[in-house]
Formats: structure tokens, C-alpha cells, sequence
């Protein structure tokens, strides 16, 4: 089972953004493999604070985190924190170390390989994909053009003279405690430990062209507005020896014409004809995936919701799917002819037209708390 983020990080549930960032960077300085060279136990603390760091310091995560605990993030494709390996923890949170360890987290750079050297990350790139409703309840795979640095044919590169491939350099800073050493990223290569020796005449001063490519992108069902998948490895390359970026693709679902969205449940409002209300009917209404037909009892009464289970959204985490609530409506006519008003005129008083709820007949507000228990 896996462990608590909270007390990964040594902090308790009410704990603010601050205290979480400052509990995060304790436990990476502590735990860094600079610190720690060879220590395997050291680099996993390592690995799981940047994880426990990465779901707690977003809200959104936080608060599934906080309702479901790691099954929140279970099946989910590019959602939460898990299998975070070095070089995502070095690019995406390399500015909370600030200048520990000779600072340059930061800035593209990912962890270091043998002997120090330091491995070039390629910038991420970011689009959005718009989906559908029937996209969002079946999940879809969606191929995107997307234009992307990437290593120009015939270019080479070759060892840095000034760092001597290693991507570091020795600074000696004299304090009132004396001379302190420390290593820092090579400025003449940026930590890659190499540099440009050939570079064909369309690539830049890295060694990149930007060409066009088209990514396939599996988006799982039931995402939600607003959410980021990464595609790994489809974003911008990075020179040298160095590790390509990541495509983030942030979700956009359109309006359906009926049907409304809350959380995995869907909604659709049906209005019936009075006569429909009283003598009863069949209905035919939209649902995801098609058509689906419904009976009406003879009496039915306006407010009534009728809940057709599994209709709904599936579950991002993989726990089955929402219904489809079907709002009963009836429609009470505006404009009436003389005759159909002497009829209701004659109906007024009649016993069987004087409301008369029973306990079986609940309250709007009722209903409501009942569709959400």
C-alpha cells in the first residue's frame, strides 16, 4: 500500500501552500542524490516527496487526494503524481531548490547522468483538444498536428572543452569560514556536457529545425474541462544527448444541445403535454451513444426524476459509470380556445383535480437531497 502523502512530507492535511512547498524543499535537499551519491533508499525518499509534492501543491489533485487518497489517481492515464522519475522532478520543480547544490535546476536541465554530467530537457509544448460529449463518455483517440523542435539531420556534436564533457565546473568562493567549494552547471555547454561541432545551415544555434508531426493522443473516458494529459516525449528535443520535452494537452468539452454535465452524472429535461401527464405516455430522449426510450406513468407529476442507472459519464478512476436523470416537466398550456377552457372551467373543484400529495410524493428540495445521497 502506498504511503501517505501528508506524512511523506512530514506536514498535516491542514496544511497551507507555503508549509507544503517549505516541507517539500526539507525533504528534497535532504534526501538529494548531490547529497547522497549511490544512495538507492535516498534517491527513492527523493522520488516520493517530488510525488507527494506534485499532487499536494494543486489543488485540484489535492482535493481528490484528500476524498479518494491514491485511488483517486488510479487508472487515470497522465493524471497525479505517479512514476515520476528524475528528469521530470529536476524540470518541473528545479526552482524550489533555488541555488542549493549550485543552483541551475531550473531552465530546461533534467537530472544528471554518469559522471555528473547533466542532461538537456527540451521544453514542453502545450494545445488544446476540444471533445464532444459522446467523446468524453466513450473516450477517444485523437491524432493532432503539432509543430516541434527536433534535431536536424547531419548535425554532431562533441565533448566541451571547458568542462571536459562532465557538464560542471569547480567555483571556490572565499567566506569568513573559509574556502568553500561547489559545482556548478558549465556555462559554455548549459550542463549537457557538449557542444555544437557541426551545425547544418537551417538549424538553430542548438542544433534544432521546427518540423510538423502528427501525435495520437488516448484520452481516456470521463475527463473533465479543464484537465492535462502529457503525451511523454512529444515535445520539443533537446540537443545533444539530451531528453525531448512533453506535449501537455489541456481538455475542452463542448456544450451538448440536451444533455448537461454534473460530474458523472448526466441530466436531460422532458417536457410532457398535460394530457401526456394525466393519461400517461412513452418518450423517446437523447442519451449518449443514442436514442433511448422511456414509459410515463398515467398521474405523473411535474419535478419528477426519473434516474436511468449506468447512462451517465464512466468514471475516470474506473469505478463504473454516473446516471442519466430524466426531469419530468408538464407543460401547462398558455393560450386556450373557448371550448378547452369551458372543460377545465367544468374540471375545476372536480375531487380528482384537487391536489392531494402523499408522502410517497416528495418535495422538490427533497428530491434533490435524494439524488445526491
Amino acid at each position: 500500500m502506498k504511503e501517505d502523502y501528508y506524512e511523506i512530507l512530514g506536514i498535516s492535511k491542514n496544511a497551507t501552500a507555503a508549509e507544503i512547498k517549505k516541507a517539500y524543499r526539507k525533504k528534497a535537499l535532504e534526501h538529494h542524490p548531490d547529497k547522497n551519491p549511490g544512495d538507492a533508499k535516498a534517491e527513492e525518499l527523493f522520488k516520493k516527496s517530488a510525488e507527494a509534492y506534485e499532487v499536494l501543491s494543486n489543488p485540484d489533485k489535492k482535493a481528490r487526494y484528500d476524498q479518494y487518497g491514491h485511488a483517486a489517481f488510479d487508472g487515470a492515464g497522465g493524471f497525479g503524481g505517479g512514476g515520476m522519475n528524475m528528469d521530470d522532478i529536476f524540470s518541473q520543480f528545479g526552482d524550489i531548490f533555488g541555488g542549493a547544490f549550485g543552483g541551475g535546476f531550473g531552465g530546461g536541465f533534467g537530472g544528471f547522468g554518469g559522471g555528473g554530467q547533466r542532461r538537456v530537457k527540451g521544453s514542453n509544448l502545450r494545445i488544446r483538444v476540444k471533445l464532444t460529449l459522446e467523446e468524453v463518455a466513450n473516450g477517444v483517440e485523437k491524432k493532432v498536428k503539432v509543430r516541434r523542435k527536433m534535431q536536424a539531420p547531419g548535425v554532431t556534436y562533441k565533448t566541451c572543452s571547458t568542462c571536459g564533457g562532465h557538464g560542471q565546473v569547480t567555483k571556490i568562493t572565499n567566506t569568513i569560514l573559509g574556502r568553500m567549494q561547489t559545482a556548478v552547471a558549465c556555462s559554455t555547454c548549459g550542463g549537457s556536457g557538449q557542444v555544437i561541432d557541426n551545425r547544418p545551415s537551417n538549424a538553430d544555434g542548438q542544433g534544432l529545425v521546427v518540423k510538423e508531426e502528427t501525435v495520437s493522443i488516448k484520452i481516456p473516458a470521463g475527463v473533465e474541462d479543464g484537465m492535462q494529459l502529457k503525451v511523454p516525449g512529444k515535445g520539443n528535443e533537446a540537443p545533444g544527448n539530451g531528453i525531448p520535452g512533453d506535449l501537455l494537452v489541456a481538455i475542452e468539452t463542448q456544450d451538448h444541445e440536451t444533455l448537461k454535465r454534473e460530474g458523472d452524472n448526466l441530466h436531460y429535461d422532458l417536457y410532457v403535454s398535460f394530457p401526456e401527464a394525466v393519461l400517461g405516455t412513452s418518450k423517446e430522449i437523447d442519451a449518449v451513444g443514442g436514442k433511448v426510450r422511456i414509459k410515463l406513468e398515467p398521474g405523473i407529476q411535474s419535478g419528477k426524476i426519473l434516474r436511468l442507472r449506468g447512462k451517465g459519464i464512466s468514471s475516470i478512476n474506473g469505478y463504473g459509470s454516473g446516471d442519466l436523470l430524466v426531469h419530468v416537466n408538464v407543460w401547462t398550456p398558455k393560450e386556450l380556445n373557448k371550448e378547452q377552457k369551458e372543460f377545465f372551467e367544468r374540471m375545476d373543484g372536480a375531487d380528482n383535480f384537487v391536489p392531494k400529495p402523499e408522502k410517497s410524493d416528495k418535495s422538490f428540495f427533497e428530491k434533490v437531497k435524494d439524488m445526491f445521497s
